[in-house]
């Protein structure tokens, strides 16, 4: 429809989609002289909000940058530590740059690299009012799923304490409320499932995985049962990226070692670690139930998250994730990270601090799942990253509504790179951080972009096309939604590259090796994409970050036969209720069973346009991603789903009726030919929308 742009961008950005998904197979800045040039990924400003707008101050030029190491075109081998000042000044420049282009308030970084930081920072505004600046020791900023590798490091440690078999059903450390059931699916979610996002679940966010009212805060049990999701996939079959999975591998901690989860990741990861800037918890009163607040003077460090809109940065809501902590509810500060990023690139120690052993440092190793080259496998949690310069690396991504956030480990380079910002329009900075630190300063020059291969449009048939992701909800409203989030759709140019396009986002790839085998990499990265070629031909497609599958499906689910539907039956209901001014006397002349019919033909335009606009008064306010997670799904968007309903019901109902329509009376009480064949045509296309609908799960809002 004319909002999927709109909810597009606005979605894409929900709690824990990472960072790096968005920014995939993104051009390499040029050789820069000055600061450099990077292309703008943000959203076109919008409007400005009800709530008044604060201009943060613009940011200061930034200055010189030395862009090599040593001299034109050199790179630092890999026992080679960076150069302190080279990557201050190359980070200051990239950063700064983002920041005014992008318009990001505040930006914190922290770099490691041999186990000591080299480098620490912080840029722009914490807070606006009062005027706040960022802190790296002491600004705390939402990490979003980077919660999730706490969680992780948890679970390991019960498995090396013999305590947690990583092989073993979930349910056997669940409490009997939170069990999996079967739903039709007799193979048991074991706990290695949860660890690689294979134990099936749909994928569920609106209206609950984030809150603005602290009165709505639940405990993670009450969450976890209340909120369960459908399973819609064979555990181990594939990965399909869950934050419900993220959160039963918390609760299954919590279960066996009998603390509640904040304490714990305190007492064994924080505490040992000396990260005195950390929490889980979040910054509400004390309540009776729940995870006890956040200290008050760890409180006042707390950064502001904004988003952007014309008139300037505009504050958000405190959001408020505990419900569900070990998916996402963690705050931390860049100092306090690159203890972390020591701690996880020596192995599970850190200044004669143990937090786990041999076992679980391997498993951080090892990707559970076999992949094609490129593809991340999982490592226990972790995602495997493909870097400049054939390099690899581990850690996560986060997001919440406002903070972006990004930590990759380089073990090759014994290097770690963490980066948060506090806007919504922070992703694609905080996706390509990590890699333009590894492109600028280890990996060799390189020719981009990348040639196409002129074969590949001889077989282009073998892949174009529109695919689907997993990672979505599967029924009512919000599996409309997600069907709108969650497409691509693929194409081939003549030149012998291949597109994929999800939203307003196209990336482009080339054929890696025979174009027929299913295989590419990024035209400008080292990103990789690769197409299950089973059946000869494409069926399903595989990103690096494989959070999930991409299934070829048909014409039905783009988008674009939604929009084109909506303004036909748009179109045929207007018609209908002008044809009630604009008939001459005789073509009012009509049988009793056509008097039926064109009143019910009238309702049920009139039911039509009633949904479609009440469908764009929700959209109006999608601008604001917080609106619909927040408010999901709101009456407006409920009431126009009713009124579908109904005008669903009597499309049936007038098909019914048709033949009788038809038949008619004598000549001179009946309809004209063309009213005849008009009605018939509005029953077809009302019945084809009606159907359509009925696919995407507009009509069936219970199912939600």
């Amino acid at each position: 429809m004319s909002y999927a742009k709109t909810v597009f961008a606005a979605l894409a950005a929900l709690l824990m989609v990472p960072a790096a998904a968005r920014a995939q197979a993104e051009s390499p800045p040029p050789t820069p002289k000055a600061p450099v040039p990077y292309t703008t990924l943000a959203p076109k400003p919008k409007p400005p909000a009800a709530k008044p707008a604060v201009a943060a101050p613009k940011p200061a030029a930034p200055p010189p940058v030395v862009i090599h190491p040593a001299q034109p075109g050199a790179r630092l081998g890999q026992g080679q530590p960076l150069p302190a000042p080279e990557l201050e000044s190359f980070v200051d420049a990239l950063v700064r740059d983002a920041m005014d282009r992008e318009h990001i308030a505040g930006v914190t970084v922290s770099i490691v690299q041999n186990g000591q930081i080299v480098l620490k920072k912080g840029y722009g505004a914490a807070s606006l009012s009062p005027q706040r600046t960022v802190d790296p020791d002491t600004t705390l900023f939402r990490v979003g799923s980077i919660s999730k590798t706490f969680t992780w490091i948890a679970l390991m440690r019960e498995v090396e304490a013999g305590r947690i078999r990583i092989d073993a059903p979930v349910n056997l450390y669940l409490p009997e409320p939170l069990q999996v059931r079967d739903q039709g699916y007799r193979a048991d979610v074991t706990v290695l499932n949860l660890m690689d996002h294979s134990a099936g679940f749909e994928d569920r966010a609106l209206g609950h995985l984030m809150e603005r009212n602290p009165a709505r805060e639940r405990s993670l049990v009450e969450y976890l049962r209340q909120e369960r999701p459908r399973r819609v996939h064979q555990p181990g079959q594939m990965s399909s990226y869950s934050n419900y999975g993220a959160g039963l591998a918390g609760e299954a901690v919590v279960y066996v070692t009998g603390r509640p989860y904040e304490r714990l990741i305190e007492d064994e990861i924080l505490g040992p670690l000396a990260m005195r800037h950390t929490s889980f918890r979040e910054i509400r009163d004390a309540e009776r139930g729940l995870p006890g607040p956040m200290p008050p003077q760890m409180a006042a460090g707390m950064s502001d998250g904004f988003r952007w809109s014309s008139g300037g940065f505009v504050k958000r809501p405190y959001e408020y994730i505990g419900h569900l902590a070990p998916a996402g509810s963690a705050s931390s500060t860049a100092a306090d990270m690159g203890r972390y990023m020591m701690m996880l690139l020596n192995g599970g120690s850190l200044e004669g601090a143990t937090i786990y052993g041999p076992k679980a440092a391997q498993a951080f190793r090892t990707p559970i799942r076999r992949t094609p080259p490129g593809i991340n496998g999982w490592r226990h949690g972790f995602i495997d990253y493909a870097l400049p310069g054939g390099y690899r690396g581990f850690g996560h991504d986060g997001a919440t509504l406002s903070f972006m956030s990004s930590m990759v480990l380089v073990p090759d380079l014994n290097l770690g790179v963490f980066i948060s910002t506090n806007t919504e329009t922070g992703a694609p900075l905080a996706g390509r951080f990590a890699k333009r630190v590894v492109q600028q300063f280890y990996a060799p020059p390189a020719d981009f972009p990348r040639k196409g291969d002129p074969g590949l449009a001889s077989v282009r048939q073998l892949y174009e096309g529109h695919y689907l992701g997993t990672r979505r909800a599967y029924g009512g409203l919000e599996g409309a939604v997600g069907r709108l989030l969650a497409g691509v759709d693929v194409s081939v140019t003549a030149d012998g590259r291949l597109l994929t396009k999800s939203g307003d986002q196209v990336l482009t790839w080339v054929p890696e090796g025979d174009p027929a085998s299913g295989r590419f990499i990024s035209a400008t990265g080292p990103d990789r994409l690769v197409f299950d070629m089973s059946g000869g031909r494409a069926g399903r497609m595989l990103t690096a970050l494989n959070a999930q599958v991409f299934e070829r499906t048909g014409f039905w689910n783009k988008p674009s036969v939604l929009a084109i539907a909506a303004i036909v039956t748009a179109l045929a209901a207007c018609a209908t209720i002008a044809g009630i001014f604009l008939r001459n006397r005789r073509e009012f002349r009509e049988t009793p069973i056509q008097g039926r019919a064109s009143l019910v033909q009238n309702i049920q335009a009139a039911l039509w346009l009633a949904a479609l606009a009440l469908t764009g008064v929700w959209a109006s306010k999608t601008s604001d991603v917080a609106n619909v997670m927040y408010g999901w799904p709101g009456f407006s968007l409920l009431l126009a789903s009713a009124c579908a309903i109904v005008a669903a019901a009597l499309s049936v109902l007038t098909a019914a009726i048709l033949p009788g329509v038809f038949r008619g009376g004598r000549r001179v009480d009946s309809w004209t030919q063309l009213r005849k064949a008009a009605y018939a045509a509005t029953v077809l296309i009302y019945l084809s929308f009606s159907a359509l609908l009925f696919a995407w799960g507009v009509l069936t809002p219970w199912n939600g």
